[in-house]
C-alpha cells in the first residue's frame, strides 16, 4: 500500500529542543488537507510534533490488526475503530467521532459537463469513460459512493464505468490527472486548494448514502498515550471545528 508521510514542521521543532517524543497518527485520506493544517496549528501551540500517515482507513485496520506502531487512528467511519476496539487495539473508551464527511460528483474545468445541472446524470454522459471512486473494499468513502449509484439506480449501467482509486485521495487524483473524466470524492479535497481551482463539484444529498460518521482512537499499544488524547481533544474542539467545516466536514454536536 502507497502511503503518503508527512512530516509537519520537523526543522522547526529540532530548532526548538522540543523535549516531547511526536505523536504518530494513521488518518483516513480524505483528511489530507485538513488534518496537516491541525497539526501544524497544534504544534505552534503545544511543541508537540504530529507524524501523518494517510492511506484507506481499511488498509490502516488491517496494519493496526498487525502491530502497526501509531498512537491514535482518524477513520473515514466509526465501523473500524469499533472494530479495533472489540479485538483489544483501541482503548474503546477513546473513541470520539470528529467529523461528519459528504460525497460530491466532480468534474475537472476542462470538462464541457456541468454537475450542478446535471446531478447524477453527467455520469451516463458519452463523453464520460471513466468515473473514479475509491476502492469500497477497503474505504469507506468508496462504500458511500457505490451506495449513491445504488440510489438512483445507476450502479448496474454504471459499473463497466469505474475505476477505484486505493483510497478516495488516489480517486480524486485520477479525476484530476484526466485518467478519469468524473468522480465521486470527498467533499473535503474537493475544497482543498488543489481541486477548488481545477474544477467544480456537486454536493450529493446526504439521503443518497449512509451517514459518513468519522471516528478516532487511540491505539492500546501507543506509548504516547496522554499527548494521542490531547491531540485528539485539540481535534474536537471549537477552534479544530473552523478548519474541519473549512474543508467541508461537518463537526459533530457533542452533548
Amino acid at each position: 500500500m502507497r502511503i503518503t508521510m508527512i512530516f509537519l514542521l520537523f526543522l522547526a521543532f529540532v530548532a526548538s529542543g522540543a523535549g516531547a517524543s511526536p505523536i504518530h497518527v494513521a488518518a483516513a485520506a480524505d483528511l489530507n488537507f485538513a488534518l496537516p493544517e491541525l497539526a501544524e496549528r497544534y504544534q505552534k501551540d503545544t511543541g508537540t510534533m504530529v507524524i501523518v500517515s494517510f492511506g484507506s482507513s481499511g488498509n490502516f485496520y488491517s496494519q493496526i490488526q498487525n502491530g502497526a506502531p501509531f498512537d491514535l487512528f482518524f477513520s473515514a467511519d466509526e465501523e473500524y475503530p469499533r472494530k479495533l476496539a472489540d479485538s483489544g487495539k483501541i482503548d474503546r473508551a477513546s473513541i470520539q467521532t470528529y467529523a461528519i464527511g459528504h460525497v460530491v460528483l466532480w468534474v475537472p474545468s476542462s470538462s464541457p459537463l456541468d454537475p450542478n445541472l446535471l446531478h447524477m446524470d453527467l455520469l451516463t454522459q458519452a463523453s464520460v469513460a471513466k468515473i473514479s471512486i475509491a476502492n469500497p473494499q477497503h474505504a469507506p468513502y468508496g462504500r458511500a459512493a457505490m451506495a449513491a449509484l445504488e440510489h438512483y439506480g445507476l450502479k448496474e449501467k454504471l459499473a463497466g464505468k469505474l475505476v477505484f482509486g486505493e483510497n478516495v485521495s488516489q480517486a480524486a487524483q485520477f479525476v484530476q490527472s484526466g485518467n478519469a473524466q468524473a468522480g465521486l470524492i470527498a467533499l473535503s479535497l474537493a475544497k482543498s486548494p488543489t481541486m477548488s481551482s481545477a474544477g467544480s463539484f456537486w454536493e450529493i444529498p446526504t439521503d443518497a448514502y449512509p451517514e459518513l460518521r468519522q471516528a478516532a482512537g487511540i491505539l492500546t499499544g501507543s506509548q504516547q498515550k496522554s499527548a494521542a488524547k490531547a491531540f485528539l481533544n485539540y481535534v474536537l474542539s471549537p477552534r479544530a471545528a473552523e478548519v474541519l467545516r473549512k474543508y467541508g466536514l461537518t463537526p459533530p454536536a457533542h452533548p
